[in-house]
């Protein structure tokens, strides 16, 4: 398989993150994955990709650790000269991040610290970082959120998080014009992983629920992002910039 692009994507080595790394690999980019405990499941990943004629490195970063992104990005260049032979990478995917379900009455500091930490902090300080390392003309996806759309209790501190993130995105775009890099977010419904405990997988009430209020009739599954990501950042999608995608199946329209 021919690596003609390379993707870096944060949170890479479970979820959502490890399902866009296979889909990406399977359109024949390589990957620059990162994990922050999980070292095996980051292993297995690099395997599996590798296993299918792709290329893939798998690197440790904690988002929330700003003071770590300098060695990082040290590290990302030497993987790219050594793995790639390649100086830069094309596409940047911000997608690590923890949920938090809670009243926002009952919202600590200690919580809302730690959301602004690793949605908005990262993605500002860690592309700040990296951009040295992306291409022009390449490529910058943000994760949002449905509920920056849509309203459910529980959800106000993170939603309102996310919500910064649209509004850095829309301003990172006009940015990084010059260099023609294209910035956009992608804000998913609910889907069936072990975020926030898992329970839209693993609970059939809530999954039941929760299908109820989505115009197809069900919850999204890992692929139906993983595919969405990698159609986003293909040419095909070359003019869309600025913008958000919901992809959430049609939740609560």
């Amino acid at each position: 398989m021919t690596t003609k692009k390379i993707a870096l994507i944060t949170g890479a080595s479970r979820g959502l993150g490890r399902n866009m790394a296979l889909h990406l690999a399977e359109r024949g980019v390589g990957i620059v994955g990162t994990y922050r405990t999980g070292h095996n499941e980051a292993e297995a990943l690099q395997r599996e990709i590798e296993a299918k004629g792709g290329k893939a490195v798998m690197l440790r970063l904690d988002v929330a650790d700003t003071a770590s992104f300098a060695a990082f990005a040290e590290a990302v260049s030497a993987s790219l000269q050594d793995r790639f032979e390649r100086a830069r990478f094309d596409h940047l995917i911000n997608n690590a991040g923890i949920g938090l379900h809670a009243p926002f009455a009952d919202t600590t500091e200690a919580q809302f610290d730690a959301l602004v930490d690793a949605h908005l902090r990262a993605p500002l300080f860690l592309t700040q970082r990296l951009l040295p390392l992306l291409e022009d003309g390449g490529s910058i996806l943000n994760m949002s959120t449905g509920f920056t759309r849509f309203t459910l209790p529980g959800y106000s501190v993170y939603a309102a998080v996310k919500a910064a993130v649209e509004v850095l995105t829309r301003y990172m775009t006009v940015e990084l014009g010059e260099r023609r890099i294209r910035v956009n977010t992608i804000a998913p419904g609910a889907i069936a992983t072990d975020f926030m405990g898992g329970a839209v997988r693993d609970n059939e009430g809530v999954n039941a629920y929760v299908a109820q209020g989505i115009a197809l009739g069900r919850v999204g599954q890992p692929d139906d992002i993983g595919r969405a990501v990698a159609a986003i950042l293909s040419s095909d999608l070359a003019w869309a910039n600025g913008t958000s995608f919901d992809v959430s199946g049609g939740q609560l329209l």
